[in-house]
């Protein structure tokens, strides 16, 4: 029911991908995703190669459908990465923080599908330009690194703009936001947040908590006076780093005052010192659940909205 440009090309069944988010997405819960019919992403974050191609080797250990790379193009391994990737045979790859053009010819002459993450619409010109395959394209919504224009403002503008398939993200977690991107003319959507709260996520239980907790207003942004802003949920952290902002601390300052901040709430469960990144659709998650059933219930309640709509349709003509 819903095969779309982006399942085709991928050979997957649903139109549904897993972000790639730094110290979450690991080989456990891309492998859970991918299982379940979506597109399940490893995170290279700022990991050296080798740990990359060991999470690679795990994850074709635990399922034989596509899965991706997210290679974050800031990172000081990006080019290793790049060369693992097609050493590896991974399907498919997405890019974040930055244009991959350098990389684009190497991936595609390993039959790499190169899928980029962007926050504008001239950016997704450029790359389509350059000869990507397909476009992830996030709004302000997200968690973690963000741009500043709304998924709902960018999404049409940019199906409009590029005649390959566009994927969306941000503020999108059930079968609501997930008919309502179709709807805006995506082939298919990437949930992040949502899937931090999977069984599968190697995730503190902590930090999976505040997300539970967590209500439509405790997302923000912290970085906006450095010029990378970041999604995060309220915490004490979040709460001094934006007293040094507003106090005028240099990027160089806030930059060292809040590394490993992710990795600590991530992986140690600090949800007072650590950066909890986290999208504005973190009010509507409220139940932690494997990742088979996540997808399932996005697929079940997308077929029930589109049956609402229809009904509507069939009243207004009887009208």
């Amino acid at each position: 029911m819903f095969e779309t440009k982006i399942t085709r090309l991928l050979g997957i069944k649903y139109p549904i991908f897993q972000g790639g988010m730094a110290w979450v997405a690991t080989h456990t819960l891309a492998a859970a995703v991918s299982n379940a019919g979506g597109l399940g992403i490893i995170a290279s974050g700022s990991l050296p190669g080798e740990i990359i191609r060991e999470e690679i080797r795990q994850v074709k250990k635990l399922t034989n459908k596509p899965y991706g790379v997210n290679i974050m193009l800031m990172s000081p391994y990006a080019e290793d990465i790049v060369d693992i990737v097609c050493e590896e045979g991974v399907p498919v790859v997405t890019t974040g923080a930055g244009n991959p053009g350098k990389y684009i010819e190497k991936l595609r002459a390993h039959n790499v599908k190169i899928i980029p993450v962007v926050p504008t619409v001239s950016l997704a010109r450029r790359l389509e330009r350059q000869g990507v395959d397909a476009i992830i394209v996030e709004g302000t919504e997200a968690g973690g690194h963000i741009g500043e224009i709304t998924t709902m403002a960018l999404v049409p503008q940019v199906v409009d703009a590029v005649s390959i398939p566009v994927i969306s993200a941000g503020g999108i977690a059930d079968g609501r936001g997930f008919i309502a991107a179709l709807a805006l003319g995506a082939e298919g959507v990437q949930l992040g947040t949502r899937f931090v709260c999977s069984l599968e996520a190697d995730v503190h239980q902590n930090f999976k908590e505040e997300i539970i907790k967590a209500g439509d207003r405790d997302a923000l942004v912290t970085g906006r006076s450095t010029g990378h802003p970041i999604r995060v949920l309220k915490n004490k952290f979040a709460k001094e780093y934006l007293e040094l902002e507003k106090n005028g601390s240099s990027l160089e300052e806030l930059g060292k005052w809040s590394v490993g901040r992710l990795k600590l709430s991530v992986q140690k469960g600090d949800v007072e010192k650590g950066s909890l990144m986290a999208g504005q659709i973190s009010g509507l998650v409220d139940e932690i659940k494997p990742c088979e059933d996540i997808i399932a219930d996005i697929v079940s309640m997308g077929s029930e909205t589109l049956k609402r709509l229809s009904l509507l349709n069939e009243v207004a003509g009887d009208e």
